[in-house]
Formats: structure tokens, sequence, C-alpha cells
């Protein structure tokens, strides 16, 4: 019989004997899982609308884990015990710093790492350090939904600039009350990737400011365009900062629940860590999502790069098509992940009409550009990290719509 270490060891060994060939256009219907992206569309588009539909909505996949990830989660349950669990292990540790040094170049201190079960928590833990009530949060705009509930919530103050307007981002951050700058890195939902000019900006007026940092980084494992690469926040930060994120977006397993995080400052990465484990309760992680990271970041890379070949495929098909329908779009794929971010005002088209024809007469869920704040009117956002037919019949959707509308 084995002894204690090499049974545990045996729990994350990954099984490398897998067809690096995937299959991304099989479609597995997700209807009656509990699904929040289709099963749960009635919420935002109405219980009579919903049957039927298909959705584009929330941004997770319609693919399965990588096969090295659900293999090491079948080997973790056939263990059979699935007890109190704590993520400062080395092959948790490990497998994070071999990611960050492999996919982005980047060395990091995993002394300053923290963990929690998503990474809207993190979120949330960091602004009630950071802030009080009716502080300033100050994000680009358009943003991120949950970055708008999650401020809105606490009882802070958003305070938002557009999208490549670096006068408008330091006018908020001046201001009395600025506290944090929330970065969204690669942004959502334009998949603008930040250029290491403007992340060294960015960090400058933190400087001047005297303005705490949080990047959120869950999107910077889809990158599509050649030449753009994410650089991670650990590289720009002084002073007070934080990077969360999470291996759940890219290798779509965010219903496993675990993100983890860099906190820069000494202090704060022990307060933050005292919160979680004492106020929170929330010091042992869920097992599987430990799993399922440290197979990703070993193992997941051949799977990722199909991936997102695949996506920008998809993405491709988008562009294609939409601009071949109305070439005075010119609508080009984002820097990075999966959610087409289309701009239909050269159209002049009525977002509410449009709705209404992508709801009751194509029965398909895409989301108007408004939920995502200032900024979002005239757009909508198509998630196409979905097969392939599924992404030609959310596209011929929208484009139908549009032309009845538009003639």
């Amino acid at each position: 019989m084995p002894g204690p270490c090499h049974a545990r060891r045996n729990l994350v060994d990954i099984d490398t004997d897998f067809d690096t060939d995937f299959d991304f256009d099989t479609v597995i219907d997700r209807t009656g899982t509990w699904s929040v992206q289709w099963d749960g569309v009635a919420d935002r588009f109405g219980a009579a609308a919903a049957h039927g539909m298909l959705p584009f909505t929330i941004s997770d996949m319609d693919f399965a884990s990588p096969p090295v990830v659900l293999d090491a989660l079948h080997r973790r349950i056939a263990h059979g015990v699935l007890g109190y669990t704590d993520w400062r292990n080395e092959d948790f540790l490990s497998a994070v710093r071999l990611w960050f040094a492999t996919r982005y170049d980047t060395a990091i201190d995993t002394d300053r790492l923290v963990y929690a079960p998503s990474v809207l928590n993190q979120l949330s833990q960091l602004l009630r350090m950071w802030t009080g009530p009716g502080d300033g949060v100050v994000v680009h705009t358009p943003t991120y939904d949950g970055f708008l509930k999650a401020i809105a919530g606490l009882g802070r103050e958003l305070r938002g600039a557009p999208v490549g307007d670096t006068a408008a981002l330091e006018r908020q951050l001046a201001r009395p009350g600025s506290k944090v700058l929330l970065l969204c890195s690669p942004h959502n939902p334009t998949g603008r990737v930040w250029t290491e000019g403007e992340l060294t900006e960015f960090a400058r007026l933190a400087e001047v400011y005297g303005v705490a940092v949080i990047s959120d980084e869950i999107h910077a494992d889809f990158l599509h365009v050649g030449g753009v690469r994410h650089l991670p926040w650990t590289r720009f930060g002084t002073g007070r900062w934080a990077l969360i994120t999470s291996g759940s977006k890219a290798f779509n397993f965010p219903a496993l629940s675990g993100s983890y995080g860099l906190v820069g400052d000494p202090g704060d990465h022990a307060a933050f860590v005292r919160r979680m484990a004492t106020g929170e309760g929330l010091e042992s992680p869920a097992v599987l999502a430990l799993i399922a990271h440290i197979a990703a970041y070993r193992e997941g890379g051949p799977w990722l790069d199909a991936l997102n070949t695949y996506v920008g495929q998809n993405l491709l098909l988008v562009a294609e098509r939409l601009n071949s329908a109305f070439p005075q779009l010119d609508w080009r794929p984002p820097e990075a992940g999966y959610l087409a971010w289309i701009d239909l005002r050269p159209l002049g088209i009525d977002d509410d009409a449009l709705q209404r024809e992508l709801v009751e007469v194509e029965k398909v869920a895409i989301m108007r550009g408004s939920t995502y704040g200032a900024g979002g009117d005239g757009f909508v956002r198509l998630n196409v990290g979905c097969p392939r037919a599924k992404a030609e019949r959310g596209v011929d959707a929208l484009i139908r719509a549009l032309g009845r509308l538009a003639s």
C-alpha cells in the first residue's frame, strides 16, 4: 500500500495520453442542467419569450471542459473522500507559477497568493478593505455588468471613463473620494487588450492620485490577434494593488467555484487571508476547483490553443457575414475573448425594436449593450464560445432582424 505522500500525489497526477485533435463542433445539450445561460434565460428575457430561445448571453461556453481536467476530476472523485481542503499546497501553487511563467513570461511570488470562491467575491472583499460607503470606484465604460452590481451593492460610487480616453480617466481619478481603479484586463465587453504603454500610464496615474488598483484578468487566456499579448498587472503594480483571476473562464469550469489572486502589499495580503478565514468562513476551498486548476495549468495548454483557434474562427465568421450584409459596420473581431461586441450605431436602429425582433421573431437571446452601462447604447454582445453551428444561427438571426429594421 502506498504511503500518505504517494497517495496524495496520485490525486493530481495528469494523464497526458489524449488526442490533441479536440472536438468543438459536437453540440452538448445543456438544457435541464440548471445552466444560467440556457435554463435561466427567462430571468432576463421573460418566461413567455424564453421557451425555445437560443441563448448567446452570459459568458460561459458550450464546450466540455478539457479531457485532462475531466480525467483529473474523475480520479479525485474516485478517491471517495471530499473533506476540508487547504489551497496553500505546492501542487496548486506550482501550477499557478508555471502558468504565469509559460503563458505570460512572468514570474510571480506565490507568497502573495489569495484564494476565494469567485473573482467577484475577491472584488467585493477588496472593495470592503480599501473603500468605504460613498467612495469612488473608477472603471472604463462600458463595463462588465458584474462590476456595476458589485459597486452599487456595496454602496460605492461608480465613476466611469470611456475606453481609450485617458484624459477622462485622469479626471475621474483626480476627483475627491476616488479610491480604486478597477481594471478589466483584457476588457469586457469590448475585448480590448491594454498595451504596455496604457498599463504603464494607468500605474502612473494611480500612484499620482493615491488610488489602489484591482485588475480582473479572467479573460487573459483568450487572445486572437497576432502580436497582441496580455501583460499581468504584477509587472506594473506599486503601492496598493491586486490581480484577481481564475482558470474557470478559459477552461470552462465556473460551476466549480474557485478563483485566486495576488495582493501586492504584505499587510493587505494578510488582511485578506484573515478576512476569508474568519469573517467570511471561506478558508477551505472546493477541492475539485483546485484539481481542475492544477490539471488545466499543467497540461491544458494544447486544448486552450485549439480552442482559441476555433473561437477565433467563429469571430471571423461573424465579421464576414455581418460585414457582407452591412458593409457600413466594418466590424472587426476583438483582440481577446469570445464575446463579439458589435457597434450597430451606423445602422440607426432602435435598441428596443431590435430586441423585440430578436426575442419575439428570431427566438435568440443576445445581450443589449446598455446592460453594460454608459457607452453601451447601440451595441450588442454576442457570445460565440459555442459550436460553429450555433454561432452561425446567432449571427444569421441578428442579420435577419437588422435587415427587417433597416429596410
